[in-house]
């Protein structure tokens, strides 16, 4: 006679089979956004009230005591609780609803910043949230000049940064940018208005070098480039800051330079290593740049001499001995 026990765990595996693929059937989901602090309710689907069913958040069964019949409350949900929950009827776990909770928050006011730093082909505008708020935002972005509105092309990278092309230069009529930021729990807005010559700040200049001078123990020559990005510095020059010091204090000198991009520190501590950096401006309009990146030097040393033959070494010692002076010394009482 075959033995039975084969066939039983068969009939065992296939039926866990079946419960677990019916617990992971494909099933349409959907998505369900809900404020931070928010007391949720969650149906499972179009199953009556009184209907028996079970829930699971990712993949954990939930407790009863969080059911309402076949309503499924959560209290005071926090963010931990965003995730995939499933509905399944009675006993049989057929998949019958699943629903993703995204827990976040509405968006507060942007903050919005626009600059020109390649005047004069125009300027760019960038964005971001003060607070994270853990969900999807979308943003739009207008600009209009007068009663034109103009196109802001959006960047690739980084996505918060757009760039306007003046149309009309050395215009007297503001720009007027207004940012819309909109998620699934609200919407927030900001605006700036401005003319073109107010938001003008280059980047700061490049290839920033210092070195010491020979035989100068108290001077630095330092020397940087235009940054890349200034397009036309011959029609719009720059103006440079240059400020240093050393490392053992904390205070800055200024040197504000109105054209080349050299100058020599003539008045640096001998030995003394120093920082140094430089900002540029429009000569005529806008803000100063940010820094350029810091760059060290150090003034000149006179490198110490070396005894290099045998008459050097005989004249150092015999003017050694003949100048050499016993130092005091202090008597002892003889004891009486």
């Amino acid at each position: 006679m075959a033995n039975p026990v084969p066939s039983a765990c068969c009939v065992v595996l296939a039926a866990v089979v079946v419960v677990y693929a019916q617990r992971h059937s494909q099933q349409e989901t959907h998505i369900q956004y809900e404020r931070v602090g928010a007391d949720v309710t969650m149906k499972c689907g179009s199953m009556d009230w009184d209907a028996a069913v079970t829930w699971t958040a990712n993949g954990t069964d939930i407790d009863e005591s969080h059911l309402n019949g076949s309503y499924l409350i959560l209290k005071n949900v926090d963010l931990t609780q965003s995730g995939q929950y499933s509905c399944y009827e009675g006993s049989s776990w057929h998949l019958k609803y699943q629903t993703c909770l995204r827990v976040g928050t509405p968006p507060k006011e942007p903050v919005l910043m626009c600059r020109s730093n390649n005047y004069p082909k125009g300027f760019y505008c960038s964005w971001h949230l003060p607070t994270p708020t853990y969900i999807p935002n979308s943003f739009n972005i207008s600009v209009i000049h007068g009663t034109r509105e103009m196109v802001c092309e959006k960047d690739v990278f980084p996505k918060n940064r757009c760039h306007i092309r003046y149309l009309q230069l050395f215009s007297t009529v503001k720009y007027k940018v207004t940012l819309t930021v909109t998620n699934a729990l609200g919407k927030n807005s900001t605006t700036l208005t401005f003319d073109e010559f107010a938001i003008v700040k280059p980047d700061p200049p490049e290839s920033v070098v210092a070195k010491p001078v020979t035989n100068n123990p108290r001077r630095l020559e330092v020397s940087w480039q235009n940054p890349s990005s200034w397009p036309d510095p011959e029609s719009f020059p720059l103006k440079f800051f240059l400020r240093y010091r050393p490392l053992i204090l904390d205070q800055w000198q200024h040197v504000e330079l109105s054209d080349g991009t050299s100058h020599t520190i003539t008045d640096a501590y001998a030995g003394k290593e120093y920082i140094i950096q430089v900002a540029a401006k429009d000569n005529d309009i806008g803000t100063w740049s940010d820094w350029s990146v810091a760059v060290h030097a150090t003034p000149w040393t006179e490198e110490p001499k070396h005894l290099t033959t045998e008459a050097q070494v005989t004249e150092t010692t015999s003017a050694s001995t003949s100048s050499f002076m016993p130092p005091p010394t202090t008597k002892i009482c003889d004891k009486g």
